[in-house]
């Protein structure tokens, strides 16, 4: 699977007028939920599963308080 970002002309961001580089800052791919690949399947897999385990259960701390 591959994407294009909208703000990419020839290597350069439109936006932030500078070398594309995803996931810099202003990049607006770091405030998304892309994930960026490790290239080792294990290391992404061990780092979403670490990623589900810091989801806060906002509705479960309300009613504890």
């Amino acid at each position: 699977m591959g994407w294009t970002c909208q703000h990419d002309f020839k290597g350069e961001c439109k936006l932030l007028n500078k070398p594309c580089v995803p996931g810099i800052k202003g990049c607006i791919l770091g405030k998304s939920e892309y994930t960026f690949s490790t290239g080792s399947y294990e290391e992404d897999k061990k780092r979403k599963e670490q990623k589900q385990d810091e989801v806060i259960d906002f509705a479960a701390l309300a009613r504890s308080n």
